[in-house]
């Protein structure tokens, strides 16, 4: 890329070309490979989504958010582009840009963005396979990997460039991630609604009532300061209150609408609540407790052990994590709870072990039925007053 080379790669959808997304001589080669007009736009592809939030500071936060959630994945995003940062990637329209983040492992440690477009002839089919992608492409590229068989549907197209001002957003091109996953991905602080969640809650996991009681007895006796992750309406809080009738709890969740609700449950003498992710700062510790339910499974797995190192950071010596989540089973006949793609990626049992582990926790399971299981996981130190 940086000498003005072409690249023939595969992404996680089809075939693609790159080259250097801010280098004219390199672009206009590339649009010449592929008999493409110049007026007509790529997108610029980055190969780590935080180098990518980086480089584009000037998003607001709620697209900054969207785009956490929607990506790495097959999907490209069209942005407002007030910089008209990557011009030559923007056609006709420099105030638009269109953004790629894909999962390709092999390809992970690419820390500069590209300009890509598919591996074809303008119009042409897209590239499955290496020996798709036209022969008078592959004969001039200067670079070719081979990534075997690809998916061959191309990306799907978001429009995000309304988003921030008032959470507008459309399927400018379909692809291979469905509308149900962006909707679920865009619209989650709507997912739930806090008059019917508990009822479908309890209609989606029968065991519900148990599954509480389950972490709320992991959960121990004694602690005096406690941190939930996911209050939602406060169904957690409330055992966990009654539990630990010395302790004072802080709760947070990302849905303002559940909050209000679990607002009118809870004791506001011993109690604060915060909108917030489980991806942000943690409240300040040092806790004693810190409790999930039902929560850290809409983390990817990246996510998911970054938030128990930093959970760890937050408790104090002696203290204790309970995790109570869906897991991914071992068997897929166990996997009973329902899910909903873009916004439900629960990880196996044994990763989220060893990632407690590698956080500095001592973890053991202590309850599991088919896919939902509670972990108590300690730090070492001096025992606080917890009671089994």
């Amino acid at each position: 890329m940086g000498v003005g080379g072409i690249a023939v790669f595969p992404a996680d959808t089809v075939y693609g070309l790159a080259c250097d997304a801010q280098n004219r001589v390199a672009v206009e080669r590339l649009y010449r490979l592929k008999a493409r007009p110049m007026d007509k736009p790529s997108a610029v592809m980055f190969f780590d989504l935080e180098l990518a939030l980086a480089t584009l500071g000037e998003l607001g936060p709620r697209t900054t958010e969207a785009l956490e959630r929607l990506l790495p994945g097959a999907l490209t995003v069209l942005l407002r582009n007030p910089e008209a940062r990557f011009a030559l990637a923007c056609g006709a329209d420099p105030g638009t840009l269109g953004l790629r983040v894909p999962i390709v492992p092999a390809l992970a440690g690419v820390n500069w963005p590209v300009l890509q477009s598919s591996a074809n002839r303008a119009g042409g089919p897209d590239a499955r396979r290496l020996d798709e992608v036209p022969a008078s492409i592959r004969r001039v590229a200067d670079l070719v990997l081979d990534g075997g068989e690809l998916p061959g549907t191309p990306s799907t197209v978001v429009d995000l460039r309304d988003y921030e001002r008032d959470n507008a957003w459309t399927i400018a091109r379909h692809g291979v991630v469905g509308e149900t996953a962006v909707a679920a991905a865009l619209e989650w602080q709507f997912h739930f609604d806090p008059s019917t969640y508990l009822a479908m809650i309890r209609e989606d996991i029968p065991v519900y009532d148990r599954f509480q009681d389950e972490l709320t007895h992991a959960s121990g006796t004694g602690a005096r300061r406690m941190l939930e992750l996911g209050t939602g309406t406060g169904e957690t809080a409330l055992r966990l209150l009654t539990r630990h009738p010395g302790a004072e709890l802080v709760g947070i969740d990302e849905n303002d609408a559940m909050l209000a609700v679990a607002r009118t449950r809870l004791p506001s003498d011993r109690v604060q609540l915060r909108v917030s992710r489980l991806q942000h700062a943690l409240p300040d510790g040092q806790f004693d407790l810190v409790a999930s339910a039902l929560c850290v499974h809409h983390l990817r797995g990246p996510e998911k052990r970054d938030l128990f190192m930093r959970i760890r950071g937050a408790l104090a010596p002696g203290g204790r994590f309970v995790l109570a989540d869906v897991v991914r089973p071992a068997d897929p006949g166990d996997a009973v709870t329902s899910l909903t793609p873009g916004f439900d990626h629960p990880s196996p049992l044994d990763d989220q072990l060893q990632w407690l582990t590698e956080a500095g926790f001592q973890a053991r399971v202590t309850w599991r039925q088919a896919d939902l299981a509670v972990v108590v996981a300690t730090v070492s130190g001096p025992p606080l007053a917890f009671r089994s």
